[in-house]
């Protein structure tokens, strides 16, 4: 398996930003964009992502194969929430390894939730989505949304190899139709993609990411969280 850079990763946090501004917009109104409602809080801001995320997932969402389509679990995430999780995460790993360093839990942190400070969500820079039918059936992708490397054995992993033939076609049309509209996938999380932010840049050689942190309303929610 190609060497993965987790977000906690230096070479990740030094990217400069060059916010361009692009607004948040409710994916809500959007007829063409089913959302899940899992994670959904009271002021909405998990159907919110940068605007132009919409003509994105839109362009990757008619590539698809006729009778799929996108279900979008997750996209912003204010700071306050993402800090809570991090946290919290962290603290379990702790329990199950109280020998582990600081610096090592927060790398292993890493893998499943992003450090806040650099976190693609609180950028509204990131989406978390899977494959549906249009009955909106979720298709086998190996995992549920959001399984830790801890309960799923690591599957989670994109390039999984303990994941059934089916999931893994699944996660490759996914790949290919998002990746062909611009998004770039953390390897530890075959749902999570994004557009604009320091690990995009990272990935794709950008000299700077073009979203960084961006409030909408304060917001705490219950709910197992990705990176």
């Amino acid at each position: 398996m190609q060497e993965i850079v987790l977000m906690s990763d230096p070479r990740i946090s030094s990217i400069p930003v060059e916010e361009r501004g692009e607004p948040l917009t409710d994916l809500r109104p959007v007829p063409d964009l089913l959302l899940d409602g899992r994670l959904a809080d009271p002021d909405g801001a998990y159907a919110h992502l940068r605007q132009g995320h919409v003509e994105r997932l839109l362009r990757a969402q008619k590539h698809l194969p006729d009778g799929l389509r996108l279900l979008i679990v997750e996209g912003y995430r204010p700071l306050a929430l993402q800090e809570q999780y991090f946290r919290a995460y962290a603290g379990r790993l702790r329990e199950a390894n109280p020998d582990w360093s600081d610096e090592h839990l927060y790398v292993q942190a890493s893998r499943s939730l992003s450090p806040p400070h650099i976190g693609p969500h609180v950028c509204g820079a990131a989406v978390d989505l899977t494959l549906c039918t249009r009955d909106g059936i979720e298709l086998d992708m190996g995992t549920e949304v959001n399984a830790s490397p801890e309960e799923s054995d690591d599957a989670c992993y994109t390039d999984a190899g303990n994941i059934t033939p089916q999931a893994r076609r699944n996660r490759a049309v996914l790949s290919e139709v998002l990746t062909g509209a611009g998004f770039v996938n953390y390897p530890t999380e075959w749902w999570h993609w994004s557009y604009g932010d320091r690990y995009w840049a990272w990935s794709t050689g950008a000299p700077a990411a073009v979203h960084g942190q961006v409030d909408l309303v304060p917001a705490t929610r219950a709910g197992r969280p990705g990176a």
